[in-house]
């Protein structure tokens, strides 16, 4: 638990302004979304906890890969995928 506060607050509330209440419950919300869902952890081999492994590109996609990134609570956390 203790470092997931740490991550939170390195990530998250150092590099944000909390206005009020719904606010914080906001941007939490948002965090933990991205935290369970779009961020890496070293411990899972760089995949999300709640996101299937991806598996690695061969050299022949490499050439042409296309990545899309995704802005989060205004630019505080971005998130990357393949683009079609």
């Amino acid at each position: 638990m203790e470092r997931w506060v740490k991550t939170l607050r390195d990530e998250l509330l150092d590099r944000t302004l909390i206005w009020n209440e719904a606010h914080l419950r906001h941007a939490l919300q948002a965090y933990e979304q991205h935290y369970n869902q779009h961020r890496t952890h070293r411990s899972l081999a760089a995949a999300a906890p709640l996101r299937a492994r991806l598996q690695p590109l061969g050299p022949d996609r490499i050439g042409r890969l296309a990545v899309l990134r995704r802005d989060r609570l205004g630019g505080v956390l971005h998130e990357y995928r393949h683009a079609a």
